[in-house]
C-alpha cells in the first residue's frame, strides 16, 4: 500500500461514515439515483423525539375476606313465674249438731302448683351481610423525562442562512 492508497482508504471509510448517519457531503459523495434525483447542495435531517406509551395492568393489591365467627353473650331475663300456696284457715262455727260419727282419719289432697321456667333457644335471620366491588377512579400522576432530537445549525466563514427560523437552531 502506497502513501496515497492510505489517504484514499481514509476518505473512503469517511464516505462510508457520512452515509451511516445520513448526512450526504457533495464533496466526498459518490452519486446514486436517489441522490441525483434530489436538488442539488441540498441535505435533509430527520429529527425524532421520545413520547410516553402509557398503559394499564390489573394487579392485585389486597384482599377482603368475609367469614363469621360463633361469639357467646350471656343474657338474663327476668321471667315471672306463679307458684301456688295453701292458706290453712280456722274458723269458728256455730256449734251445729252433726249426724256423722267420728271417724278414724280423714284425708284432704290439695294439689300444689308451681311454673317452672323452660328455656329452649331457635334461630332467627336478624341481620345480613353482602359485599360487592365498585370501580373507583383517580388519577394518578406519571412523570419521565423524555429526550428529543435537536438541530443545530453553525455557519463557519462566509456561509449565510436565508432560513428566519435558523436562528432558532443556533
Amino acid at each position: 500500500m502506497g502513501f496515497f492508497d492510505f489517504f484514499k482508504a481514509d476518505e473512503q471509510q469517511e464516505k462510508r461514515n457520512f452515509k451511516q448517519v445520513g448526512v450526504v457531503d457533495t464533496e466526498f459523495a459518490e452519486e446514486t439515483a436517489a441522490e441525483s434525483a434530489a436538488v442539488e447542495g441540498e441535505a435533509t435531517m430527520q429529527l425524532r423525539e421520545e413520547e410516553m406509551d402509557i398503559s394499564k395492568e390489573r394487579v392485585k393489591t389486597g384482599e377482603v375476606v368475609m367469614h363469621k365467627d360463633v361469639v357467646e353473650e350471656e343474657k338474663h331475663v327476668e321471667v315471672p313465674v306463679a307458684h301456688d300456696e295453701v292458706v290453712i284457715e280456722r274458723r269458728a262455727v256455730s256449734g251445729t249438731p252433726s249426724t256423722e260419727p267420728i271417724g278414724e282419719s280423714e284425708t284432704v289432697h290439695i294439689p300444689v302448683t308451681a311454673e317452672h321456667v323452660n328455656v329452649g333457644k331457635h334461630t332467627e335471620v336478624r341481620e345480613e351481610i353482602s359485599a360487592h366491588k365498585r370501580e373507583v377512579q383517580e388519577t394518578e400522576h406519571v412523570d419521565d423525562v423524555l429526550h428529543k432530537e435537536v438541530a443545530h445549525v453553525e455557519t463557519d466563514g462566509d456561509a449565510l442562512l436565508s432560513d428566519t427560523d435558523a436562528d432558532s437552531l443556533r
